[in-house]
C-alpha cells in the first residue's frame, strides 16, 4: 500500500459541506447583549478550566471525574446549551463511542460519562482547552503517523483493562446533522481500529448517539455543525447566538464483544445503534458480540431527571 493511500485510510475525508449549514436568517437568534452574556460566561469557564488543569493530576479518579463532568456541563450552560440525556452511562469501564457533528460533542459526551478521550494530535496545542485536554488524561493521535496506530490502539486497550473508561469519535471527522446526515455519509463510517482496544481488553462498548435540535420546535439543528471551509470562530458565534438549542444524548444498548470478536463487525454494530434504532430485547451475533438491552430510559445517568443546562 503507498503512503498517500495508507494517510487517506487513517485520515479520512467528510463527505459533508457547508451546504449542511444552516443560511443565514433560518436560525432562531438571542439578542446581541445576550450574545455578550454568553460570551463572558464561556470565557470565564475557559480560565476555570486552566485551574482545574492545574488540579486534576492530583484528584483522585472519581474526582477527578466529577471535576471535569461539572466543567463540561457549566461550559454547555455558558454557551445556552441545554443537554438532554435518555439512557444510563456505564458505571464500570467502558469504550465509548459516539457520532460526530461538532466540537460541542465533545462537551456533552464530557457532561454525561467524564472519561479520557481520543483526539487529534492538534487539539494539544489548542489554547487552554489543549491544556486541559492532556490534563484529562486524553490520548492524541498523530494523524500523519499510520504506523503510530497500533501502539495508540495498546494505549487505549491499558486504560480500559485499569478500569478506565475512554471515549472516541469513530468516524474521524465531522459530518451533516438533520435531514442532509443520509446524503453525504458513507455506509460504513465507523473506523474499527480502536475497537480492537475493546476486544483485547475485554470491555463493553457503549455507543452514544448524539443530535441536535431547537426545543421551541423541535426540528433538527444544523446551527452547531462544523465542516467544510468553516471556521471554529463562525461555528462557535452561531452556537452563542443560537435560541433554545438542545443536544441529546443517548445512551444505547451496551455491546459485549466475544475474544474472537471481529473489530470490523463491531464497528457496524455500534455504528447500527448510533444512526439507527436497535431492536429492544437481547440478541446474539454467535461467537462475536452480545448486545445487553438498556434499562428502563431515563434523563439523566444520575438521577432520572432531564438534565437542563439552558442558559
Amino acid at each position: 500500500m503507498s503512503t498517500p493511500a495508507a494517510h487517506d485510510l487513517w485520515r479520512p475525508s467528510s463527505g459533508c459541506d457547508d451546504g449542511c449549514l444552516p443560511a443565514a436568517g433560518q436560525v432562531p437568534t438571542v439578542p446581541v447583549a445576550r450574545r455578550l452574556v454568553r460570551l463572558l460566561a464561556v470565557l470565564g469557564m475557559l480560565l476555570a478550566g486552566v485551574g482545574l488543569a492545574v488540579l486534576l493530576p492530583v484528584l483522585p479518579g472519581r474526582e477527578r471525574q466529577a471535576a471535569v463532568g461539572a466543567w463540561a456541563r457549566g461550559t454547555a450552560r455558558a454557551f445556552g446549551v441545554r443537554l438532554l440525556v435518555r439512557g444510563r452511562s456505564p458505571r464500570r469501564r467502558a469504550l465509548l463511542v459516539a457520532n460526530h457533528v461538532s466540537w460541542l460533542d465533545i462537551l456533552a459526551v464530557l457532561a454525561v460519562a467524564p472519561a479520557p478521550m481520543v483526539a487529534k494530535r492538534e487539539v494539544r496545542s489548542w489554547p487552554l482547552v489543549g491544556l486541559l485536554a492532556a490534563a484529562a488524561g486524553t490520548v492524541f493521535v498523530d494523524r500523519s503517523r499510520p504506523r503510530a496506530l497500533p501502539a495508540t490502539v495498546r494505549r487505549v486497550a491499558d486504560a480500559l483493562r485499569a478500569g478506565r473508561s475512554v471515549a472516541v469519535f469513530p468516524e474521524g471527522t465531522t459530518w451533516c446533522a438533520g435531514d442532509r446526515a443520509a446524503d453525504c455519509r458513507p455506509g460504513s463510517g465507523f473506523r474499527p481500529a480502536m475497537f480492537q482496544a475493546a476486544i483485547d481488553a475485554g470491555s463493553p462498548v457503549v455507543p452514544l448517539r448524539l443530535s441536535y435540535r431547537y426545543a421551541g420546535t423541535g426540528a433538527a439543528a444544523t446551527v452547531a455543525a462544523f465542516l467544510g471551509e468553516d471556521t471554529l470562530l463562525r461555528s462557535v458565534a452561531r452556537v452563542l447566538a443560537a435560541r433554545e438549542l438542545v443536544v441529546s444524548v443517548t445512551v444505547t444498548a451496551a455491546l459485549h464483544p466475544a475474544r474472537d470478536a471481529d473489530r470490523r463487525f463491531l464497528a457496524r454494530a455500534a455504528e447500527s445503534a448510533v444512526h439507527l434504532v436497535p431492536a429492544s430485547g437481547p440478541r446474539t451475533a454467535p461467537g462475536v458480540v452480545r448486545i445487553r438491552p438498556v434499562p428502563a430510559p431515563a434523563t439523566t445517568a444520575v438521577s432520572g431527571q432531564e438534565l437542563d443546562l439552558a442558559a
